[in-house]
C-alpha cells in the first residue's frame, strides 16, 4: 500500500516524536541494567562490540572497537583506552591486551574468562529488561517491532542512499 506524501511525512513525524526519546530512555535504561552498577554505559558497549565483533576467541583489534564505538558515542582515543584499562584492572579483570600480529603499535583487545561470564550474565540481564516489557505487548506487536528494527539496521548498513539522507 502505497501512502501520500503529506501521509507518510505525518507517519515519520508520529515516529519521529515517539521513537527518539524512546531511544534514550530504553537505550540507557538497557545499558545500565547490562552493566549491573560496576560498567559505566561506555564499557558496556565496549563488551556488546566485543561480543559482536570478535569471533570465537573474542579478540577485537583497539583501534576497531573505537572506531565502532564511535558510531555510537562521542569519544576520543584516550577515552576508550581508559575504558579498556579500567576493563583491565582489579576488581572487573574482564580484558587483556596483547601485540596485534600485523602492528606492533596496535593492541588487539581479547575477552579474559572472567569477561566471557560477565558478557553471559550482560545478555541474561539484557534479556530480562527485555522480558519485563515483552508482556505487555501482544506476539503480532513484538513480531512487528522485531521486524521493524531488523529491517532498519539492514537499511542503515546498506552502502548508497539511506535513512541517513
Amino acid at each position: 500500500m502505497k501512502q501520500s506524501d503529506g501521509n507518510a511525512a505525518a507517519v515519520a513525524l508520529e515516529l519521529l516524536e515517539f521513537f527518539y526519546p524512546l531511544h534514550y530512555r530504553i537505550g540507557m535504561a538497557l545499558e545500565e541494567a547490562l552493566g549491573d552498577g560496576r560498567l559505566t554505559r561506555k564499557q558496556v558497549a565496549i563488551l556488546w562490540l566485543i561480543r559482536s565483533e570478535g569471533g570465537e576467541g573474542r579478540g577485537v583489534p583497539r583501534k576497531r572497537i573505537e572506531r565502532l564505538l564511535s558510531n555510537w558515542y562521542e569519544v576520543s582515543s584516550p577515552t576508550v583506552t581508559r575504558s579498556l584499562r579500567a576493563m583491565a584492572r582489579r576488581p572487573l579483570g574482564l580484558v587483556r591486551f596483547t601485540e596485534h600480529p600485523q602492528s606492533g603499535r596496535e593492541k588487539q583487545v581479547w575477552l579474559t574468562p572472567r569477561g566471557e561470564r560477565f558478557i553471559q550474565e550482560m545478555v541474561e540481564r539484557g534479556t530480562g529488561f527485555i522480558a519485563g516489557l515483552a508482556p505487555r505487548f501482544s506476539a503480532e506487536e513484538l513480531k512487528l517491532a522485531i521486524t521493524f528494527f531488523r529491517r532498519a539496521s539492514v537499511l542503515m548498513t546498506e552502502p548508497g542512499p539511506s535513512a541517513r539522507g
